[in-house]
């Protein structure tokens, strides 16, 4: 492959590689054959569970690496093989837990795991834990069930505060424990492994690749990345290029390189036709 062009692309999925309507615009499909075509590594990054991310994989022209669930999976997607897994453990989750029952009372709190056989449910919540979004594949049990085992991330739900209220509401206190985040404005922050985002993620997809040695320069990053949401902001300052969506919040906005195209809009595409033409 030419150093003419970036070696590394990473993108969010939801509200940036993919339309409103849940589907890829074709720009993006077509740009994304071309790099893949031309030698680039093309890898999904998104705080989606591995469980999510077919009905995205399936609609592109290739099945790519994917570091999933804010950066706790590294997985190739066209196997389904984890390579990578990082969990928050069980004593973990309980001082979080501890934190948020002062800092955020009342609050619902849910957990991606990963199961061990058919019988176990993916996704455990609490009895008071609301969804953020149209979900009803979840197994409900006790509270104190949802943080015995190790797990992807823990979720904490206040239906009605924005994410970054609840955010703001711990003060810090968990980040000795965990990365906390948030993926959408509604009332939800997720918790994974302390040092584990997107940007550690693909830091490690990286290091594998050419990307590991090349030098960047004003006209041709080596790594581009792109987002809309705050579980992406480590991944766009990590990247030589970080571009926000038309559609991101002020703050990924003012952390980019570059603001670009609403997901709508295929923004995606319109930035990587400046070196796939």
């Amino acid at each position: 492959m030419s150093r003419a062009r970036p070696i590394l692309v990473a993108t969010d999925v939801d509200g940036t590689l993919i339309g409103s309507d849940d589907l890829v615009p074709a720009a993006n499909l077509a740009v994304v054959e071309d790099l893949v075509a031309d030698g680039a590594t093309f890898v999904l990054a998104t705080g989606r569970p591995p469980r999510w991310l077919a009905q995205v994989v399936d609609q592109l022209p290739v099945a790519p690496l994917a570091v999933c669930a804010n950066g706790a999976v590294i997985m190739d997607s066209g196997s389904g093989e984890f390579l990578e897994t990082s969990l928050l453990d069980p004593d973990t989750l309980a001082a979080i837990d501890e934190v948020l029952r002062e800092r955020l009372p009342g609050s619902g709190i849910a957990a991606e795991r990963l199961g061990a056989d058919a019988a176990d449910a993916d996704f455990v919540a609490s009895p008071d834990y609301e969804h953020a979004w149209i979900h009803p594949e979840h197994l409900e049990v006790g509270h104190a069930e949802v943080l015995s085992e190790p797990v992807l991330k823990l979720l904490a739900r206040v239906p009605g505060m924005p994410s970054a209220d609840m955010l703001a509401a711990l003060r810090g206190e968990v980040d000795h424990l965990a990365d906390v985040t948030y993926s959408t404005t509604n009332g939800l922050i997720e918790f994974a492994a302390r040092g584990v985002t997107k940007a550690s993620g693909l830091a490690r997809i990286a290091a594998s690749t050419a990307a590991a040695t090349a030098t960047p320069s004003a006209e041709v990053p080596v790594t581009v990345a792109f987002g809309d949401m705050p579980n992406d902001l480590e991944m766009l300052r990590w990247a030589d290029h970080g571009v926000a969506m038309g559609n991101a919040i002020p703050a990924v906005h003012a952390a980019a390189d570059e603001v670009t195209l609403t997901n709508d809009q295929a923004g995606f595409a319109h930035v990587l036709r400046r070196w796939w033409v």
